[in-house]
């Protein structure tokens, strides 16, 4: 018994080292997304940082709209920047995870 749960406790951290890797390759893991009209771009890693916004000139003229069009293409890149994070972290966790009868945490 003791010797499966030393195992366990092995996988564990072994699979805790996975997840902070995949956490630091995340940071170079980028994610474009374009605004309404392709009038902003923005570049962020797969762990939220924005990397680059580019805007077309003609959305400085109007302050209403540039903010608009930077919340709405701000939050589609953090939603999939979200995703791609939240998959690549799952992936490595339950790879790592022992198997424990009746525990089924990530639902397969």
């Amino acid at each position: 018994m003791f010797g499966d749960l030393m195992g366990m406790m092995g996988k564990l951290k072994e699979t805790q080292k996975k997840v902070e890797a995949t956490k630091e390759r995340l940071h170079t893991v980028y994610i474009n997304e374009s605004g309404p009209n392709d009038q902003i771009k923005v570049e962020i890693t797969a762990n939220r940082e924005i990397k680059a916004i580019e805007l077309n000139a003609d959305l400085l003229k109007d302050k209403e709209q540039l903010e608009d069009y930077l919340i709405i293409t701000l939050n589609k890149a953090i939603k999939k920047a979200g995703d791609v994070h939240d998959a690549e972290i799952a992936a490595v966790a339950k790879e790592g995870m022992p198997n424990i009868p009746g525990m089924n945490l990530f639902g397969n």
